[in-house]
C-alpha cells in the first residue's frame, strides 16, 4: 500500500463520496442516493430531476447532472453532441416540473462523459430594448463548464458555423500534502508573466514552448531568481481568433486573454496536448509543482466583461441566458462599456455577484489557487445603474468570503470608465491594490523631473497617504514601475514615445503617459555612453523597487532587459516583440545577477518590509532623509532622497536599511544617520559601478559619508565593529 491512501481509492468512490456531501433538493434522501431511479424517459434518455445545487454539468456514479440557471427563459433544452461535431444526436427538453424557481436541473442516466459535449437552448421572450435576447435557435455554451470545446489549438481560425460546447471533467488530481507554508503577500516578490510568451520563442529551450508545462520547466530559474509569487495574466478560456487581422503580413489576435469565454474553464490551448475530459489537469501539476517549490499563485481574473462583446459581438453564453441580468444596460437596452471592450458585466446584481463568488471559490477548491488580482476592478463596485457604491456588496462578500478568506485579493483599481480608486478601494481592511501611483512618481522621480520627491518619498515608504495602515492593514500597496500593460523596464530607458506602429492603428493606441526616457537616443543605439547610463536607470529601478515597503511586482523578463521595442500595448502581438527573448539573459547577465541580489536581500532584511519587535538606537522604524541626515525639508527642486529602516526582530538581530537615491544630473555627498561608536555603515549595492554595483568586498564609510554619482542609487547596512 502507498503512504497516500487516497491514491488507492476507486474513482467510483471518490464521486459517490463528493456526491453525497451535496443537499439533495430533487426528493431523495441522502442514504438513499446511491440507488437513483428514474422517473421519466425522454427521447430514450432516462432521466429525473437533478441536483439544484450543483451548477454546471457534475459526473456522479450512475449518470451526469445538468443544471443551469435562467430567470426569464421560458423553456430550457439538452443539447448532446458527439465529439468535435455540429449537429446535436439528442435534444433533451427540461420538464416544467423540473424546474424549480429560477434552476433547471435534470440528472440522465447512462452518460458517459468521454462520449459526448453538450450545450443548452433557452427559449423565451425577444425584445431588445428590454435587453431580453432569447433565440431558440442559438447553441449556448454553459457559463459553469469545467472545459470548452473549439479552441484547444492556438491560433486556428474557426469556420463561420462553429460555436462553443462543454465538456465534462474528471475532478481526482491527487494534490497530496503541500510541503511547506507560502509566503504572507507582504513577503512575496510577484512575478507577472503570460503563459504563452514566457516560453513560446525558440530561445526559452523548453520540450513544450507557450504552454504550462513550459513554465513548469522554468521553475529551476524562477528559484534562481528569488521570485515567491507568479501572477498569471488570464487563464480562464477566451478566444484568441476573435479579432484575428492581418497587418503588413502579420497575423494580429487577442493574444493577451483578456476577453473571457468562460470563468470556470482553463484555456485548453495552454495544454501542451490535448486533456479530453481531464481539462485543467496539466495547470494543477504546475501548481502543484510550484507550491511544493515555495512559490504562490496569484491569477488574474476578468469579471468586468465577456467575450460577448456589444450589439454587434458574438451571441454564445450570457446574452442567450439572461443578458438584461448579466450585462449593464442603458435604458434603450445598449451595452453599457465601462470596460472599453463593448460589454459591462452586472457585479453587483445578486445572481452575477453569486456566480462570481462560485467562480472564485471553485479556482482556490479545485486549483489551490492562492491569491486573484481584479482586472478593472473598479467596474465590481458599479451598480446596476453603472454608478459607483459606496459599500459595494460583490467587494464586501469577496473580503468576508469564509472560502476565499486566506487568498490575496488585488485589486486594479480603476476601470475604462474613467473611476480612479487608488488608494480609496473599498477594502474592508482585506484588499490590496496594484498602485498605478507609486508606478507615476517613482518613473517621473527617477528620471530627474522637479515635484516628485515628495510623492517618491511616499510611495518607498508603502504610501502611508495612501494606505494608513491602522485602516488598510500592513499589505494594501503592490508596488511596480512595469506591467504587461506599457513598457517593459528596458524600453522604459530606451524609448520616449511609444511605438505601437505594429499594431495597426497608426499608433493611436496605447498611453501616452508614459513618463519614461530614452537616456539621449531613441531605441537601439551604438552609442556607449547612452547604453551604461540605461543599465544604470534600470538598476537604479530595480533597487527602488525592492527597497520599498509594499509588495514589489515587476514584469517576466525585466530582470534581463527584455524589449518590446517600444510597443508598450502589445495586446495582439503573439511574435517576438511579447514573447521572451532569452538570449537576452546572457547578455545582460549583469542585470539579473543584479535583480537577484536586491531579491535576496530584501528577504534577508525584515525592516523594509514591516516595523519589527523593537527600535534600533531610538530610530523610527522608517524615516526620510535628505543630503544631510535627518533632513526631510523637500522642496520642488529635491532630486536627492534617502530612506531609512530599522528595527531589531525577535532573535536580536539588528536591521538597519539605507536608500540613498541621486536623481540629480551632479554627484552629491550624503552624509547618513550618525551610528553607535561600535557601528559602521557599509554600501552593499551602488548603481554607478557599472558591473560591480553589487559591493562584494566590505567598505567601511568613513564618519557615514558617501558621494553619489549622478543619476545613481545606493543601499547600505550596518556593521558591528
Amino acid at each position: 500500500m502507498a503512504k497516500n491512501s487516497k491514491e488507492n481509492i476507486p474513482q467510483k468512490r471518490i464521486e459517490q463520496k463528493q456526491y453525497l456531501m451535496l443537499e439533495d433538493f430533487a426528493g431523495i434522501e441522502v442514504e438513499d442516493a446511491d440507488n437513483l431511479k428514474p422517473l421519466d424517459c425522454i427521447n430514450g434518455f432516462q432521466v429525473r430531476p437533478g441536483f439544484y445545487e450543483i451548477n454546471g454539468a457534475s459526473a456522479l456514479p450512475e449518470g451526469v447532472n445538468f443544471t443551469i440557471i435562467s430567470h426569464s427563459a421560458t423553456s430550457c433544452e439538452l443539447l448532446l453532441f458527439h465529439r468535435k461535431e455540429k449537429k446535436p444526436y439528442a435534444r433533451i427538453p427540461f420538464p416544467k416540473n423540473y424546474r424549480v424557481g429560477n434552476v433547471y436541473s435534470m440528472f440522465v442516466f447512462g452518460l458517459k462523459i468521454n462520449e459526448f459535449e453538450y450545450a443548452y437552448s433557452m427559449n423565451g421572450p425577444y425584445d431588445p430594448r428590454r435587453g431580453l435576447l432569447f433565440q431558440k435557435e442559438k447553441y449556448l455554451l454553459d457559463p459553469y463548464a469545467k472545459a470548452v470545446t473549439g479552441q484547444s489549438e492556438w491560433g486556428k481560425q474557426l469556420s463561420a458555423d462553429s460555436f462553443y460546447k462543454a465538456r465534462v471533467v474528471h475532478n481526482n488530481f491527487n494534490w497530496a500534502v503541500q510541503k511547506k507554508p507560502l509566503p504572507s503577500l507582504r513577503d512575496c516578490v510577484i512575478y507577472e508573466l503570460h503563459v504563452r510568451g514566457f516560453t513560446r520563442h525558440p530561445s526559452s529551450g523548453v520540450k513544450h514552448p507557450g504552454t504550462f508545462d513550459g513554465i513548469r520547466e522554468k521553475i529551476p530559474y524562477l528559484k534562481e531568481l528569488g521570485v515567491n509569487a507568479v501572477e498569471f495574466m488570464p487563464v480562464f478560456e477566451f478566444d484568441e481568433v476573435r479579432s484575428m487581422r492581418e497587418y503588413q503580413g502579420r497575423k494580429l489576435l487577442d493574444y493577451w486573454g483578456y476577453n473571457p469565454v468562460c470563468f470556470f474553464a482553463p484555456n485548453t490551448s495552454y495544454a501542451s496536448e490535448p486533456e479530453y475530459n481531464r481539462e485543467g489537469r496539466e495547470l494543477k501539476t504546475l501548481i502543484k509543482t510550484l507550491h511544493d517549490n515555495g512559490i504562490k499563485v496569484i491569477l488574474d481574473v476578468v469579471f468586468n466583461h465577456t467575450a460577448e462583446g456589444n450589439e454587434n459581438g458574438p451571441f454564445f453564453s450570457f446574452k442567450g441566458i439572461d443578458n438584461q441580468i448579466y450585462y449593464m444596460l442603458t435604458p434603450e437596452g445598449d451595452y453599457y462599456n465601462f470596460s472599453g471592450c463593448g460589454n459591462t458585466l452586472n457585479c453587483n446584481h445578486p445572481m452575477v455577484r453569486d456566480f462570481i463568488l462560485n467562480c472564485l471559490r471553485y479556482w482556490v477548491i479545485s486549483y489551490h489557487v492562492d491569491g486573484f488580482r481584479f482586472d478593472l476592478a473598479s467596474i465590481l463596485g458599479r451598480s446596476e445603474d453603472s454608478t459607483p457604491m459606496n459599500k459595494p456588496p460583490l467587494l464586501e462578500s469577496l473580503a468576508y468570503d469564509p472560502i476565499l478568506y486566506s487568498v490575496d485579493l488585488i485589486a486594479e483599481a480603476w476601470d475604462a470608465g474613467g473611476l480612479y480608486q487608488v488608494g480609496s478601494f473599498p477594502s474592508w481592511n482585506r484588499w490590496a491594490e496594484w498602485n498605478g501611483k507609486y508606478r507615476d512618481d517613482l518613473r517621473s522621480f527617477l528620471k530627474g523631473d522637479a515635484g516628485y520627491a515628495c510623492g517618491a518619498a511616499m510611495r518607498i515608504t508603502g504610501s502611508p497617504d495612501l494606505y494608513p495602515p491602522k485602516e488598510r492593514g500592513e499589505n494594501a500597496s503592490v508596488n511596480f514601475l512595469t506591467c504587461h500593460d506599457g513598457f517593459t523596464l528596458y524600453d522604459l530607458y530606451a524609448y520616449n514615445q511609444k511605438h505601437n506602429e505594429d499594431n495597426g492603428w497608426d499608433n493611436t493606441d496605447g498611453t501616452d503617459d508614459n513618463r519614461s526616457w530614452n537616456c539621449g537616443a531613441e531605441g537601439e543605439t551604438g552609442e556607449e555612453s547612452v547604453n551604461r547610463l540605461r543599465m544604470q536607470m534600470i538598476k537604479n529601478a530595480a533597487a527602488v523597487l525592492f527597497c520599498s515597503r509594499g509588495t514589489p511586482m515587476f514584469l517576466a523578463g525585466d530582470e534581463f532587459c527584455n524589449t518590446q521595442f517600444g510597443n508598450n500595448n502589445p495586446y495582439c502581438q503573439d511574435n517576438e516583440i511579447s514573447w521572451l527573448d532569452w538570449e537576452r539573459a546572457k547578455e545582460y547577465q549583469e542585470v539579473f545577477e543584479f535583480f537577484r541580489f536586491l531579491i535576496a536581500f530584501r528577504k534577508d532584511h525584515p525592516a523594509i518590509s514591516r516595523n519589527l519587535e523593537e527600535q534600533v538606537f531610538e530610530f523610527p522604524y522608517v524615516s526620510l532623509h535628505g543630503k544631510e541626515a535627518w533632513e526631510q525639508d523637500y522642496t520642488s527642486e529635491t532630486r536627492t532622497i534617502a530612506v531609512l529602516f530599522a528595527g531589531k526582530g525577535q532573535d536580536g538581530r539588528e536591521d538597519l536599511v539605507y536608500l540613498g537615491i541621486n536623481a540629480f544630473w551632479e554627484p552629491v555627498q550624503m552624509n547618513l544617520p550618525r551610528l553607535p561608536e561600535n557601528r559602521c555603515w557599509i554600501p552593499m549595492a551602488d548603481t554607478a559601478r557599472g558591473k560591480e554595483a553589487v559591493i562584494e568586498r566590505e567598505e567601511l564609510l568613513d564618519h557615514g559619508v558617501y558621494v553619489m554619482h549622478p543619476r545613481s542609487v545606493c543601499v547600505f547596512t550596518v556593521k558591528e565593529l
